[in-house]
C-alpha cells in the first residue's frame, strides 16, 4: 500500500470516529406515567401494570422507558405534570384519575393517553362515547357512580338500623361531585339521613372530623387518590370517632378501614397496560373501546369490626372476596 492511500486510510478513520462516539442510541418508546398518589399507594397498581406490560414483550430499561410522575394526591400538581410529559415527548400518557386525565387531554390533542379510574368519562368530556372514544383518549371506567347505591347497602348489613350517615368527599375531583350526589340521591331512597364532610386538600381532613354533629352511625368516604395517599389519617380518625366506614378499594381496608367494595384495581392496571401494548403496536386511541370493569372485590376488616364493637354476619363474610383478621 501507498503512503498516499495509508494517510486517506487513517485521515477517514480520524474523521469517522469522532462522528460515532457523538451518535445518539435509539430513543426508547416511553410511558408518561401520572400516579395520583404515592409510590407506596399504588404498589399493587405499579405491579400488575409493570407486570402485564413484561407478559406483552415490554421490558423497562430494554425496549421500554417509564417516567413516573406522583401527584401525592395534589390535584394542583396534574396540569404540571401532564406539560412535562407534552415536554418530554412521551409515546402514551398513563393517568389515573379524572382530573389527571382531564389535564393530560388539554395538554395535548396528539399524544395517545389511557386513563384509568375515571367514573364517568363521558359525563366529564374524556370521550364522545365508550365504543368509539375518538381523539386521542381511552382507558377504563370504574363505574363509581353506579355502585354508590350497593355500598350504601352493604354498609346496613353490617351497621343495623343505620339511619344517619356522615360522607367525606374531596369536591375538587368532579369524579367525587358525582359520586357524592350519588350516595345522597340512594341516601334518601333509603331514609338515611346525610352529613357532608367536605374536603379540598389534606390539611382539611383532620378539621372536617371535628365539625361531625349529630353523632352519624358510620362513614362513607368516596373514592379519590387524596383521600387513598391519606388513607390510614382517615382512618385512625374515623376510628377515634367511633365510626364503620365503607370504602372504593381495599386499600383502605387493609389500613384499618372496616369494608370496601369496588372493582378489583390491580386488574384494571392489568388491562391499561393491554390498551399501552396496542397503542404502541400502532392502534389508534380512538379505536379501542373503552371498558368497565368485570371484577369487583369485597373486603372486610375483622380486626377494625372487633374494636368497633360490631359483629359482622356470617353471610356477609361468606360472600367477601377477602377477609382480614
Amino acid at each position: 500500500m501507498r503512503r498516499r492511500e495509508v494517510i486517506a486510510l487513517f485521515g477517514g478513520a480520524a474523521v469517522a470516529w469522532p462522528f460515532a462516539a457523538r451518535a445518539q442510541p435509539t430513543k426508547l418508546p416511553t410511558i408518561g406515567y401520572l400516579g395520583g398518589g404515592t409510590p407506596a399507594t399504588e404498589s399493587q397498581r405499579i405491579a400488575a401494570f409493570s407486570q402485564q406490560l413484561r407478559d406483552l414483550g415490554w421490558i423497562e430499561g430494554r425496549n421500554l422507558a417509564i417516567e413516573y410522575r406522583w401527584t401525592e394526591g395534589r390535584i394542583d400538581r396534574v396540569a404540571e405534570i401532564a406539560a412535562e410529559f407534552v415536554r418530554l415527548k412521551v409515546d402514551v400518557i398513563v393517568t389515573i384519575g379524572t382530573p389527571a386525565a382531564l389535564a393530560a387531554k388539554r395538554a395535548t390533542s396528539v399524544i395517545p393517553i389511557v386513563f384509568t379510574t375515571v367514573a364517568d368519562p363521558i359525563g366529564a368530556g374524556l370521550v364522545v362515547s365508550l365504543s368509539k372514544p375518538a381523539g386521542n383518549v381511552t382507558g377504563l371506567s370504574i363505574q363509581q357512580t353506579d355502585i354508590a347505591g350497593k355500598r350504601l347497602e352493604l354498609l346496613r348489613e353490617v351497621v343495623p338500623g343505620l339511619d344517619r350517615l356522615a360522607i367525606l368527599a374531596n369536591v375538587a375531583n368532579p369524579a367525587n361531585v358525582l359520586e357524592l350526589a350519588e350516595v345522597q340521591t340512594a341516601a334518601r331512597t333509603l331514609g338515611v339521613q346525610v352529613a357532608t364532610l367536605e374536603i379540598r386538600r389534606a390539611e382539611d381532613i383532620g378539621p372536617v372530623f371535628a365539625t361531625l354533629k349529630d353523632r352519624p352511625q358510620a362513614l362513607y368516604v368516596t373514592g379519590d387518590p387524596l383521600l387513598n395517599t391519606n388513607r390510614i389519617r382517615v382512618n385512625i380518625l374515623a376510628m377515634g370517632a367511633r365510626l364503620p366506614t365503607m370504602h372504593a378499594s381495599r386499600d383502605y381496608v387493609e389500613a384499618g378501614g372496616l369494608i370496601s367494595y369496588g372493582p378489583n384495581f390491580p386488574d384494571l392496571f392489568r388491562r391499561a397496560a393491554g390498551y399501552v401494548d396496542k397503542i404502541l403496536r400502532g392502534t389508534k386511541p380512538g379505536d379501542i373501546p373503552v371498558e368497565q370493569p368485570t371484577k369487583f372485590d369485597l373486603a372486610v376488616n375483622l380486626t377494625t369490626a372487633q374494636a368497633l364493637g360490631l359483629k359482622i354476619p356470617e353471610a356477609f363474610l361468606s360472600r367477601a372476596d377477602e377477609v382480614i383478621e
